[in-house]
């Protein structure tokens, strides 16, 4: 079943570098000028598996006991990754998708050697069916987002970007269920965070606006990465506990047609090919909704 514990903190993000160190690539930044406005871009896309998600799977993996099998639900990344990583630690893995998850990503889970259940229509009733079949003994189930290790995984790619490229005063991720962004926070050291949603998925939006997680709508080009249709607990908690503390964490939305724009004009200029959700950070910067003057836009995967 799924890990429990206190909250992730810096230090949980440096215990997971040193943890996935020997499984995930670190992956390289590129500084560029686009518009007369320097930036930074974090090469996620390039990381094993496509997304940031394996560096979060394989710390949840190797967090605690080793399990005799690994379960999990995903609308897509999260599966390839959970499926990479525990084919990388020699874990029989099973993963549960929505009936409607991309066939690009599906293919994707099954070739990294994961056994894949289709489930539901949405992400969400995926999971339901996933914790059903978690109950038994050894087994560990990883989820998308909201699970401490997988959040101290997900605080590596920032960790990285800024020791790479310490003259960046902002970090921008896209956010779905708030791992990445959650992450973000704990390792900018000191710099913004700056989590980009699109207008159609926002849940980290909502829940940051009440003060407390909150059902969100799913409708956007980038839904099959970024539609939770609720902020995890874990991520907001320590989103929350980032804001409450000065360490500052913004919200932006996005339209699809920006992040249409943003992901065109990344292969255009730069021929980075991304998936939607990565270039909503792209989106936000263009758009001037990113403080700062110098931004590190983590570009998250390529799914």
């Amino acid at each position: 079943m799924t890990a429990t514990g206190p909250l992730p903190t810096t230090a949980s993000v440096a215990e997971a570098a040193a943890a996935v160190a020997p499984h995930v690539r670190r992956t390289p930044v590129l500084r560029a000028v686009v518009d007369g406005r320097p930036l930074v871009f974090k090469l996620e896309h390039l990381q094993r598996g496509g997304s940031f998600k394996l560096r979060g799977a394989v710390n949840a993996l190797v967090s605690g006991p080793r399990p005799e099998r690994v379960v999990t639900a995903s609308g897509g990344n999260h599966g390839i990754a959970v499926a990479t990583a525990a084919a990388t630690l020699g874990l029989p893995a099973t993963v549960y998708v929505p009936i409607g998850a991309p066939a690009a990503k599906t293919r994707r889970i099954t070739a990294a050697g994961a056994r894949l259940l289709r489930h539901g229509a949405t992400y969400g009733e995926a999971a339901a069916a996933t914790l059903e079949s978690a109950r038994s003994s050894g087994v560990r189930y990883v989820p998308a987002y909201d699970d401490p290790a997988l959040v101290a995984g997900q605080g590596t790619v920032t960790a990285e970007a800024v020791a790479d490229a310490p003259e960046v005063d902002a970090v921008v991720v896209a956010a779905g269920g708030g791992g990445l962004a959650a992450g973000a926070a704990l390792a900018a050291a000191g710099r913004r965070v700056v989590a980009v949603e699109p207008e159609g998925c926002c849940c980290v939006h909502r829940a940051l606006a009440a003060g407390r997680p909150v059902d969100a709508p799913v409708d956007s080009v980038a839904a099959s990465a970024l539609g939770a249709t609720r902020v995890g607990e874990v991520p907001f908690a320590v989103l929350a506990g980032a804001g409450a503390t000065g360490a500052g964490v913004t919200s932006v939305l996005v339209a699809d047609a920006e992040i249409v724009a943003a992901q065109d004009r990344l292969w255009d200029e730069f021929r980075l090919a991304v998936e939607p959700a990565a270039a909503a950070t792209f989106a936000a910067w263009l758009a001037g909704r990113v403080p700062g003057e110098r931004a590190c836009l983590v570009l998250c995967g390529a799914n």
